[in-house]
């Protein structure tokens, strides 16, 4: 007879045959209808076991034999079936997979309000947009109207862009289509692409970089505004497009672009108003760097812009125009930075109230003013994590770096900005060196050029390399080292 489906022997031979059979029950596993066929069979024959020895059985009273018997059929029946359950569950043990605690999906965010912010590159509705619109055209040449409007709709027509669209910046630069004339020029502008790549992929900024001279009379200077036009009809989703000449690179990679300042403007330079509006100098702002909001006063800005350049029949006139409002530009071509100053000193009611003339920082900073500086502000940097700052001597991944920027700037509250502070310059910008041409600037000589462009890519790529374990010792010199642990204390 069976007793849990497990055969029930006598006592005398149950402790040698168990082991047998548990082991051949493991390796076997009952059919359920098997398993209630046996219970079936266990109930019957302990109920004849029961009628025969027990003495309470054996009483002459037929009546309460069975109700004895009845009653302990069913308690047996029930008893059986609860134990071939228990064996059932403890069979597909063995056969059914323990599930794993760890919930890997639950160390990603993926719930809907996670992807509002995340833009879906994949979706473009079959809607009419601007781009359907044949006069609709990305040249200089081609006039656009009510871009703001069309702006608008396109966002629309792609939410998923639309959120976060106000801080969102493209930066655009580039070179000449053809090889530089300085023999180490290709590679000087390869260092300063990729000190650009290296800001844009820690602050999560798109870029864009050009070689094509989209205007074929559009050249040097003025090469720039067919590019950051295109840009704007090419990325309706970014508010900001940053134009960064390619012999600039960013000196501090911390530094992040205070765009809250900016809400009420639409262009950002480096200059000085006194400069512009008293001086009247050409030099009272540089437009090598600029921040310009993506909407139709930009694009009607660029327009009036332009119409100074090449490629205009009033190019020469321009020229002269420039150079009587300006009385220290000495050369006679009309160009883009004199061009700017003139629209806000001349066209003041019409531009200067959106335009933003950043002084208080390093927006775009003078290289020979600032190389001087470099080693003390490394030193400085060095001291301030020191003495005791663990965070900021902290390893950490490179795309957590904003953080790490942020804590700096309580240390930093005393260091100033600009010239005379020790504060990293957060762009350096190599004007008249010419490092593609090599026509260098007569008032600077070829050694300080090409060894301050070394030392100031050097100075900001330890920032970069940091994260990945090592240091250039030397500014003048390419090579690294590894960083210890614990630096700049151990």
């Amino acid at each position: 007879m069976y007793v849990y489906g497990i055969p029930y022997l006598a006592a005398d031979t149950r402790q040698s045959k168990q082991g047998e059979e548990q082991q051949q029950i493991k390796a076997t596993p009952f059919p359920v209808s098997t398993l209630f066929i046996k219970v079936k069979m266990v109930t019957s024959e302990l109920s004849n076991h029961h009628h025969s020895n027990s003495p309470i059985m054996a009483k002459p009273n037929s009546r309460n034999k069975t109700s004895s018997i009845f009653l302990s059929e069913g308690c047996l029946f029930l008893g059986g079936a609860f134990s071939a359950l228990i064996l059932v569950w403890g069979l597909s043990s063995f056969t059914t997979p323990i599930p794993n605690d760890t919930n890997f999906e639950s160390l990603t965010l993926n719930d809907d309000a996670s992807h509002r912010n995340t833009p879906d590159f994949n979706f473009d509705p079959p809607d009419r947009t601007f781009y359907d619109d044949p006069q609709m055209g990305y040249t200089m040449n081609k006039k656009v109207e009510d871009w703001d409007e069309k702006r608008e709709e396109w966002l629309k027509l792609h939410p998923s862009f639309a959120a976060g669209t106000r801080e969102r910046v493209l930066m655009v630069t580039g070179s000449q289509p053809g090889p530089c004339k300085n023999p180490i020029g290709d590679h000087l502008l390869l260092r300063f692409f990729k000190n650009k790549v290296d800001y844009c992929r820690r602050h999560g900024y798109d870029i864009l970089y050009n070689n094509a001279l989209l205007h074929p009379k559009m050249f040097g200077y003025w090469a720039k505004y067919p590019v950051v036009r295109a840009a704007m009809m090419a990325h309706p989703e970014a508010e900001w497009i940053w134009w960064v000449d390619s012999d600039a690179l960013f000196t501090d990679m911390e530094f992040k672009l205070p765009l809250e300042r900016y809400k009420d403007h639409n262009l950002v330079v480096h200059g000085w108003a006194h400069l512009i509006h008293e001086k009247r100098s050409w030099t009272g702002l540089n437009a090598g760097v600029f921040l310009i909001r993506n909407c139709q006063w930009s694009l009607d800005l660029m327009d009036a812009w332009a119409s100074m350049g090449p490629q205009t029949p009033n190019y020469e006139k321009w020229g002269k125009k420039l150079r009587s409002t300006f009385k220290d530009k000495f050369f006679p071509e009309s160009d883009d930075q004199t061009g700017l100053a003139y629209l806000i000193a001349m066209e003041k009611e019409k531009w200067a109230e959106r335009i933003y003339l950043e002084a208080e920082y390093y927006f775009e900073g003078y290289w020979e003013e600032i190389l001087g500086t470099l080693e003390n502000i490394s030193k400085k940097y060095d001291e301030m994590e020191r003495r005791g700052v663990g965070r900021l001597r902290r390893r950490h991944a490179e795309k957590v770096s904003e953080s790490y920027g942020e804590t700096r700037e309580e240390y930093l509250k005393e260091a100033g900005y600009g010239k005379g502070s020790w504060r990293r310059p957060f762009i350096t910008h190599f004007t008249g060196c010419q490092p593609c041409s090599g026509k260098y600037n007569a008032m600077y000589s070829a050694h300080d050029c090409w060894n301050g462009m070394h030392k100031a890519l050097n100075f900001a790529d330890n920032q970069v390399m940091r994260n990945f374990g090592y240091l250039h010792p030397d500014l003048l010199d390419n090579a690294v080292s590894p960083v210890p642990f614990d630096y700049p204390r151990s």
